[in-house]
């Protein structure tokens, strides 16, 4: 699985879905991963010799992460039947 959370629904290349026990496990180290983010950008912009570019990519990470944990609560969340 790709560090950004992709292919997180789908195991080995294969199309049958992951385990939602697997899929919990993994939301949690993007949550964790995700607050981890947010507390280094808080350091850093709150040191006046902060890179900016440095920060921009954190910031950038931090929102492909969010958007990582939205699709795996979405696969989470059961299809209805029409």
């Amino acid at each position: 699985m790709a560090a950004d959370g992709r292919g997180a629904g789908v195991s080995s290349g294969s199309m049958e879905p992951l385990d939602p026990a697997t899929v919990i496990d993994r939301l949690a180290a993007l949550r964790r991963e995700h607050r981890e983010l947010d507390e280094e950008i808080g350091r850093r912009i709150s040191d006046l010799q902060a890179d900016d570019l440095t920060i921009k990519r954190l910031k950038k990470r931090k929102l492909q992460l969010k958007d990582c944990i939205a699709r795996l609560e979405s696969a989470l969340i059961p299809d209805e039947p029409a």
